[in-house]
């Protein structure tokens, strides 16, 4: 067990600065108790039809909340039509997924229990082999009035989830602590804005918060230029012209960690999704000297997550 209250260090007493990025919270309001059935879920490959794969496995907490690779496989190493997001600081993203398809948290494990590529089973089959396990069904009682339900441990999920919240260098500069990041870091923030990254990328979560036409400029296909069922964002879920490559901006927070970049995995290292960003989003060009300044910038959101959240050995 461990406590909440610990997750974040205590807030600078200094005056937040007044910029379009906002420091992420300094404290959790969850309950301990059902945040560690969560913790427990995560781990737990009972959610798969084959019994082999875990929400970690697509979201490992060594790679920044993501997995490193192109796309994630799932049941029968089944791939999933797109490169796996952060589960990091999903609590502040005004929808999940890359089309923004789940509204929720609560509606994106709904999806990844259905998906074929994912968990390919249901909400019946997974009570079923949880209900077996007596210490689990146990602890369901403890913590929830009317046991283990479908919504109980949804709801045990996402609380966990909830914490999985990273302070970073930059929110401590956020808060006032002039010293948390260097003068070079500072450049890049400069840059950042001055080039009109910010435009997309603001708020608690340096974005997550809008939708956008992934090539504002110039439509982007990826290295090999063919367009494919997933270049076509929101479209897949409106079935709307306008929403033709259409995304959810992703976070920044942690993107150091989680290469490869975008929907397809087609930026292999930060300094290529950086150039990238400038010509298709922005129509702009930068010298390589800027490019460098704003990937330093971007280091300065790597966090981590509470210590209480990293998974236990064996696990």
């Amino acid at each position: 067990m461990w406590s909440c209250s610990a997750v974040f260090p205590a807030a600078a007493q200094s005056r937040p600065l007044d910029e379009p990025i906002r420091p992420l919270p300094d404290k959790l309001d969850v309950d301990p108790v059902r945040v560690a059935l969560g913790k427990r879920l995560f781990f737990d490959t009972r959610f798969s039809r084959d019994g082999k794969v875990s929400c970690a496995n697509c979201h490992d907490f060594g790679k920044g909340g993501a997995d490193g690779r192109e796309r994630s496989p799932g049941v029968d190493g089944r791939l999933g039509p797109a490169n796996s997001p952060s589960v990091f600081n999903a609590v502040f993203n005004f929808r999940q997924l890359w089309n923004g398809k789940a509204q929720t948290l609560q509606d994106q494990v709904d999806m990844a229990i259905a998906s074929p590529n994912v968990f390919d089973t249901n909400w019946d089959s997974i009570l079923a082999r949880l209900g077996r396990d007596a210490v689990l069904a146990r602890a369901f009682r403890q913590a929830y009035p009317d046991g283990l339900t479908r919504r109980n441990v949804t709801d045990a999920l996402v609380a966990f989830e909830r914490t999985l919240v990273t302070p970073s260098r930059f929110d401590a500069w956020l808060r006032g602590n002039a010293d948390a990041i260097s003068a070079e870091e500072k450049q890049g923030y400069a840059k950042f804005k001055s080039y009109g990254c910010v435009a997309c990328h603001q708020g608690i979560n340096v974005g997550g918060n809008m939708f956008q036409v992934f090539g504002v400029v110039r439509p982007y296909l990826g290295r090999d230029g063919v367009e494919k069922e997933s270049d076509l964002g929101r479209f897949l879920v409106t079935r709307r012209e306008s929403d033709k490559h259409v995304f959810k901006v992703p976070s920044l927070r942690n993107v150091a960690l989680t290469a490869p970049y975008f929907h397809d995995a087609s930026a292999r290292t930060l300094e290529e999704a950086v150039d990238v960003m400038i010509k298709y989003q922005l129509g702009r060009t930068a010298p390589k000297e800027d490019r460098a300044l704003i990937v330093k910038f971007l280091h300065t959101l790597t966090g981590a997550p509470p210590p209480g959240a990293q998974p236990e050995p064996g696990q």
